[in-house]
C-alpha cells in the first residue's frame, strides 16, 4: 500500500526580504513568506503566463489577454528585448508592436497583474539574448559585467522602460507586481545587485524581484534580494543530443523536493548534476519557466504531447509550488529587424530557431488558437483559483517508496501536500514518450502528527495507465460539511449564500468514491445534475456536482452580471465586461450553458441554463481545401554542413539554399474576408517551410510533422491589395542529422505540399 509519513509542520518562519513598495494606493499589499506569496496579508497562488507584446500584432492584445484571463491566468510575463526597442543606437522604438505601455496598461484593463521581465539579457531565442548589436561590439565580455560603461547604458535602457511604465506600477494603482533581473545569469551575484539598484534608481519599483534560479551563481547571492523562479520543461530544442528525451527531463515527470532542473539550457550549461542552493528552503518554491510547448530548433524537431504539458504542471504543484508559471503561454512572430532578430548558429549562438515562427505549441499558438492543453490547463486552473490559497499553506510530503531511477516505471508516482490533517494527493502515471502501465491496488496510507491515519479509498483501485489525478482528503467545504476523501478531482465551487456548490470531475477509470463526516463512502454518478445535496440545522448547504471528463474539460469560470458563474461550453470563452464570446471552428461547439442561472424558468440541462442553443443555419464550409499551383520543383536536396559547437549539430540553410526549394502557389478564393476565415493550415513534408506574400516572409517552420497554422487576419490589407501567397519547401534527405519524432521521417528525400485549408472561426456574442 502507498503510504508515508506527515510530520508536524511548523509556522512558515519569519524572514526578511529586500524587496520593492508593497502597497497600492488602495492599501492591498504583495509580500512573500517561505512558503508563499502574499495577497494582503493571504496565501496566494497566483498563475503567470509568459506572453511577448513584440511578437504580437498590437490590435489584438486585448483579445488574446482575455483569452489567457479566461484560461484562468491571473498574471502575464514579458520580456523586454532591448534589440526590438534599439536595434541601432539612439534610434528607438515602442510604438505599434512594440508599445509596451499600451500593452501593460491593455493587461491591467481586463484584471490582469504584469510580470515584466528586465533583462538586460533576456534570451527568449532573441539573437544575442536581446542585447543589441551595437552594445555587443562595443563591450563584448564586459556586457553583463559591472564595468562602468556597459551600466551606463543598461541604465539609459532601464530609463526608458521607466518612461513607458510610468503611472502603471503596483504602488501608483497599475498592474506591474514584479521585475525580473537578467536571466539564465551564472556571473556573481553581485552584478545582479547592480541591476536591481539600477532599476530602483530610475523608478522601476515593485513589490518583487526576482531571478531565474538557474545557473549556479559564481558568488552567493544575500538572503531576500531576489527570489529564485524556476521551471521545468518536458523536453529541450537545446540539447546537443539527437536522441528522444536525453539527459534528466524524465526528472520532470517524478515528484521530487528538489526545485533546480538540470535539463534546462544544456547547450549553455552542459551536462550536470542540479543541486539547490543552501538557502532555497527559506523561499518559497515559485516557477517562470514550466513549458507549456516547445520550439523546434533546426537540429532537433520536437512535437509536443498536451499530456506532456499538464503532467509537467501537476507533478510541481505535488512537489510543493506555488506559483505555476509558464514560458510559453502565447505563441507569436518574430518581429521585422534591419537583420535577423532570432538565435543562429550563423550568429555564433548554439541553435538555429525560424525566423519568423515563435508559435512555442503554446496553449494559445501564434494564430491566437486554442490547443488541447489550454483546456487542460484551464481546470488546472479552476482549481488553483479557487483552493490555492488553501493550497499555497500546505507544505510537500514525499513517500519513502519512489522510482529508483529513471527506468521504473512499476513504482507509483506520488507525493502529498499536507498540513496534519486536510490535503490533496497528487497522483501522476505518465511520462512523455513513455508509456507507463496501470498501477492496480492502490489505495493510500497517510501517517498524521496525531498519530491517526487515513485510508483510502474504501476499496483498492487501478489507476489507469498514462492518467493523473488530484485527490483531495480531510477538507473543510464549509464549517458543517466534512470531506474525508475523494477519488475525484476537486475543480471549482460557487457559493450563493447558504448554498454551497462544489464541482469534481471524474478521474477515468476510477469509480468516483467519497466519503463524508464520518459516514459510509459511497460512489457517485456523473452528470449535469447535483449528485449529492446535504444540509446542516444553521440553513448551510452543500451541493456536490461531479463531471466526466469531457464537461470537465469544457467547464470555464470568471464573474459575469455581478456575480461568480460556471459556464460549460466546447467553444472557446471570453468575458468582456457584459459581453460574453465564443469562438469555435465548428458551429455545433456554439452552445453555452451557464450555473447560477439568470431564469429558473428557462430551458436546463441539469443545472446549467441553456443560454444558447447550438448555432444553426451558418455557413457550410467551416473547412475548405484551396488550389495549389506548382511554381518550380525543388532541386537537389542540400548537404548539411555541421555548426561550430561541440558537438556539432546540423546548420540551417541559407538563403542562397532556397533556389533549390520546390515552390506552389496558393489560390485563394475570390472575396475572401481574412477576418472571418482568418485560419490557412498547411500539411507538408520536407526540410524547412517558408510562407510568402509576395517577396515578403511571413512564417516559416521546421518540420516535425505537425500542420502549419497561420493568421490571415493579420495580413488583411496584403491581401486585399492583391499579394501573392507562396509556400517554398526544401526537400528533407532521409538520412538527415537531425532529431524527428516518431514515424515522421520520409523514407526518401521529400518536398511535398499536401493540402492547403481554410477554417472558419464562427463567433458568437451574447
Amino acid at each position: 500500500m502507498p503510504s508515508l509519513v506527515i510530520p508536524f509542520t511548523p509556522p512558515a518562519p519569519a524572514e526578511t526580504y529586500r524587496l520593492g513598495s508593497a502597497r497600492d494606493p488602495a492599501g492591498i499589499t504583495i509580500g512573500v513568506d517561505s512558503r508563499s506569496l502574499l495577497l494582503d496579508g493571504a496565501r496566494w497562488m497566483p498563475v503567470m503566463g509568459e506572453f511577448h507584446y513584440t511578437r504580437f500584432p498590437a490590435d489584438a492584445w486585448r483579445e488574446e489577454l482575455l483569452k489567457m484571463k479566461t484560461g484562468g491566468i491571473d498574471a502575464v510575463a514579458t520580456y523586454v528585448f532591448w534589440i526590438h526597442h534599439e536595434e541601432v543606437e539612439g534610434e528607438f522604438n515602442w510604438t505599434a508592436d512594440r508599445d509596451l505601455r499600451r500593452f501593460v496598461a491593455a493587461a491591467g484593463e481586463v484584471g490582469l497583474k504584469v510580470v515584466v521581465r528586465l533583462g538586460p539579457w533576456c534570451h527568449g531565442e532573441v539573437r544575442q539574448g536581446g542585447l543589441p548589436d551595437w552594445v555587443v561590439d562595443r563591450f563584448g565580455d564586459r556586457a553583463r559585467t559591472d564595468a562602468p560603461a556597459y551600466l551606463s547604458v543598461v541604465s539609459r535602457h532601464f530609463t526608458a522602460i521607466a518612461a513607458q511604465l510610468e503611472g502603471l506600477l503596483w504602488k501608483q494603482g497599475g498592474p506591474v507586481v514584479a521585475f525580473q533581473i537578467e536571466n539564465e545569469y551564472s556571473g556573481p551575484a553581485e552584478h545582479l545587485l547592480t541591476l536591481k539598484k539600477l532599476a530602483r534608481d530610475v523608478g522601476l519599483d515593485a513589490p518583487l524581484y526576482t531571478r531565474t534560479g538557474w545557473p549556479d551563481l559564481a558568488t552567493p547571492m544575500p538572503f531576500g534580494e531576489l527570489l529564485p523562479l524556476y521551471g521545468a520543461y518536458p523536453e529541450g530544442f537545446w540539447d546537443r543530443d539527437l536522441a528522444p528525451m536525453p539527459g534528466f527531463y524524465p526528472a520532470g515527470f517524478r515528484f521530487s523536493p528538489l526545485r533546480t532542473d538540470a535539463a534546462i539550457a544544456t547547450d549553455l550549461l552542459g551536462e550536470r548534476a542540479a543541486a539547490d542552493a543552501p538557502d532555497t528552503a527559506r523561499y518559497p518554491f515559485l516557477t517562470c519557466e514550466l513549458g507549456g510547448g516547445m520550439m523546434s530548433s533546426y537540429h532537433r524537431r520536437l512535437h509536443i504531447d498536451p499530456r506532456d504539458i499538464e503532467s509537467v504542471v501537476l507533478t510541481k504543484l505535488g512537489s510543493g509550488g506555488n506559483l505555476p508559471g509558464y514560458y510559453m503561454y502565447h505563441g507569436g512572430i518574430n518581429p521585422v529587424g534591419r537583420t535577423s532578430l532570432q538565435e543562429s548558429q550563423a550568429t555564433r549562438y548554439w541553435n538555429d530557431l525560424p525566423e519568423k515562427n515563435y508559435d512555442f505549441q503554446a496553449p494559445l499558438g501564434a494564430a491566437g488558437q486554442l490547443r488541447p492543453h489550454y483546456h487542460l490547463l484551464r481546470r488546472l486552473h479552476l482549481f488553483v483559483r479557487d483552493f490555492g490559497s488553501l493550497l499555497a499553506g500546505l507544505p510537500a510530503f514525499f513517500p519513502a517508496e519512489r522510482p529508483a531511477s529513471r527506468d521504473d516505471s512499476s513504482t507509483l508516482r506520488w507525493a502529498a501536500r499536507s498540513d496534519g490533517r486536510k490535503g490533496f494527493v497528487f497522483i501522476n502515471n505518465y511520462e512523455r514518450l513513455r508509456p507507463l502501465p496501470a498501477k492496480p491496488g492502490i489505495r493510500f496510507l497517510l501517517h498524521l502528527p496525531d498519530e491517526s491515519q487515513i485510508e483510502f479509498p474504501a476499496t483498492p483501485v487501478t489507476f489507469p495507465a498514462d492518467s493523473t489525478g488530484i485527490w483531495p482528503f480531510g477538507l473543510e467545504l464549509t464549517p458543517c460539511f466534512h470531506l474525508d476523501y475523494a477519488t475525484a478531482r476537486l475543480l471549482c465551487r460557487i457559493e450563493e449564500g447558504p448554498i454551497h456548490t462544489i464541482f469534481f470531475a471524474t478521474t477515468p477509470g476510477v469509480a468516483s468514491e467519497f466519503a463524508f463526516n464520518g459516514e459510509t463512502p459511497r460512489i457517485l454518478s456523473p452528470g449535469r445534475n447535483v449528485a449529492l445535496r446535504v444540509s446542516s440545522a444553521n440553513g448551510t448547504e452543500v451541493r456536490v456536482v461531479l463531471l466526466d471528463d469531457a464537461d470537465s474539460l469544457a467547464l470555464w469560470k470568471d464573474t459575469w452580471r455581478g456575480q461568480a458563474r460556471v459556464f460549460l461550453t466546447r467553444a472557446g470563452l471570453t468575458v468582456d465586461g457584459e459581453a460574453l464570446r465564443l469562438t469555435a471552428p465548428n458551429p455545433a461547439d456554439l452552445a453555452l450553458a451557464v450555473f447560477p442561472s439568470l431564469d429558473a424558468t428557462a430551458a436546463h440541462d441539469g443545472i446549467f441554463q441553456l443560454l444558447a442553443p447550438p448555432a444553426r443555419g451558418l455557413a457550410s464550409e467551416a473547412c475548405r481545401e484551396l488550389a495549389l499551383t506548382p511554381l518550380r520543383p525543388a532541386g537537389p536536396a542540400r548537404e548539411i554542413p555541421l555548426g561550430w559547437t561541440t558537438p556539432a549539430v546540423a546548420m540551417a540553410p541559407t538563403d542562397a539554399d532556397f533556389t533549390a526549394a520546390a515552390c506552389w502557389r496558393i489560390e485563394l478564393p475570390v472575396g475572401l474576408n481574412p477576418h472571418v476565415t482568418p485560419l490557412l493550415r498547411l500539411a507538408y513534408t520536407g526540410d524547412v517551410l517558408r510562407v510568402r506574400l509576395d517577396d515578403r516572409l511571413v512564417w516559416d517552420d521546421f518540420f516535425n510533422g505537425d500542420k502549419v497554422e497561420i493568421d490571415l487576419a493579420s495580413h488583411a490589407s496584403s491581401l486585399a491589395s492583391g499579394a501573392a501567397l507562396t509556400v517554398e519547401i526544401l526537400p528533407l534527405r532521409a538520412d538527415a542529422p537531425i532529431l524527428l519524432p516518431a514515424g515522421t521521417r520520409p523514407a526518401a528525400t521529400t518536398a511535398a505540399l499536401q493540402s492547403a485549408t481554410l477554417e472558419t472561426r464562427f463567433v458568437r456574442t451574447l
